[in-house]
């Protein structure tokens, strides 16, 4: 099945950190200028709940928490929890899509991935968090909602704010403690400068063709070629080129424990 012509960035979390701004400090830390396209503001965008029961708090706590912006409010719908929606956490045309599965010991906390058209416009996104390793014990319930924070803001265009394993009080930072639950100020005032300008469109409801329900995105055989690596090896960065000229980013945080074994300096997944 051909799927329209989009790039694909995903973006990687599970693990950020704590310095704070100086005063006056402006934020700066959009994802490339990625936005969702929409005609007023605030605009509503719907989380698609695919979450088992014990991650509904954490879902709804950050729903809660991001839409304290001025630009945008959140809702809750409800999705589909079995186990294969979880699993392969498909996109929703105009949504985004929380999921909870047991994704393997492979390194990484979560993912969120947002598809693009028309250059810089979000018309989806996705947001994973992974069981196998908050399953395991060693993880606390601020652990959890750092996680699902960070996926969650991923979806709007936001960036980290740092990824030096700082600590800056917001859930888009990589401190190693896992231990900032909530946006930070400076989250919600990039969140108003990316959504400063309006667009002649909308991709709020945008009814985009999905992709290939029988390919997983955000499998690691899918990642593409590495092209950067924090020096700590806690991030990386992958890319892959599409039959169809678009391109796939991902960006991966490590667990501590992946970053110790070099975990992304194996190169298997370079094609």
């Amino acid at each position: 099945m051909k799927a329209k012509i989009f790039l694909t960035f995903v973006a990687a979390v599970a693990v950020f950190v704590a310095i704070s701004f100086p005063t006056g400090t402006s934020a700066n830390h959009s994802w490339g200028g990625y936005h969702w396209a929409r005609t007023s503001n605030p605009f509503t965008l719907k989380v698609v709940d695919s979450n088992t029961p014990d991650w509904d708090d954490n879902q709804a706590r950050a729903i809660s928490d991001w839409s304290q912006s001025t630009v945008m409010n959140l809702t809750r719908v409800a999705g589909d929890d079995t186990m294969h929606t979880r699993k392969r956490c498909p996109m929703v045309s105009g949504q985004i899509r929380s999921c909870n599965a047991s994704y393997g010991f492979n390194g990484w906390l979560g993912l969120a991935s947002i598809n693009i058209t028309g250059g810089t416009h979000i018309t989806q996104g996705s947001a994973k968090m992974n069981d196998s390793y908050f399953n395991g014990g060693g993880y606390t319930e601020t652990n959890r909602q750092h996680v699902m924070c960070q996926e969650i803001g991923h979806t709007f265009g936001l960036d980290h704010q740092d990824e030096s394993g700082a600590d800056l009080n917001t859930c888009m930072d990589y401190s190693n403690a896992l231990d900032n639950p909530s946006p930070n100020s400076h989250d919600y005032q990039e969140l108003l400068t990316i959504y400063s300008h309006l667009d002649s469109t909308t991709t709020i409801g945008f009814a985009a063709t999905n992709s290939n329900p029988f390919f997983d995105e955000d499998a690691p055989e899918n990642w593409g070629r590495l092209v950067s690596q924090s020096a700590n090896g806690r991030s990386s960065t992958y890319v892959r080129e599409n039959w169809d000229g678009s391109k796939k980013a991902t960006h991966v945080f490590w667990t501590l424990e992946a970053a110790e074994t070099c975990h992304a300096c194996d190169h298997r997944y370079d094609h």
